[in-house]
């Protein structure tokens, strides 16, 4: 069974940075892609980043693209997101997911992840 573990969210600043991490365990790492969603109140869940299983190749939502960046140790089974200049509207539970299946491309659908983790709650006041 796999585990993720989210950690890093909190209380900031509007233009401030936060870095979330999530740490997996329970099956090979490297063999899917991760990706990071965010869920706000009163909104679906939405595709923030993906990285593919190498980390050669990641995907961006446009409303954070140029802000956040994902990444992942494989030797240490972690996906990072850094966040910089965080605004109003990324306010949002953050979730980890790791896709169910292999794939070639990296997956904007939250239904192409079968494993999430509890989620860490990022608020971004202005």
């Amino acid at each position: 069974q796999v585990q993720l573990v989210e950690s890093g969210g909190g209380l900031v600043q509007a233009g401030d940075s936060l870095r979330l991490s999530c740490a997996a365990s329970g099956r090979t790492f490297s063999d899917r892609t991760m990706a990071w969603f965010r869920q706000a109140p009163g909104k679906e869940r939405e595709f923030v980043a993906g990285i593919s299983r190498s980390g050669g190749t990641t995907y961006y939502a446009d409303s954070v693209k140029g802000r956040f960046t994902i990444s992942r140790d494989n030797a240490k089974n972690t996906v990072t997101l850094q966040m910089n200049s965080l605004k109003p509207e990324d306010t949002a539970v953050y979730y980890c997911a790791r896709e169910a299946y292999a794939r070639t491309i990296v997956s904007t659908i939250a239904g192409s992840y079968g494993y999430w983790g509890q989620g860490t709650q990022v608020t971004v006041s202005s």
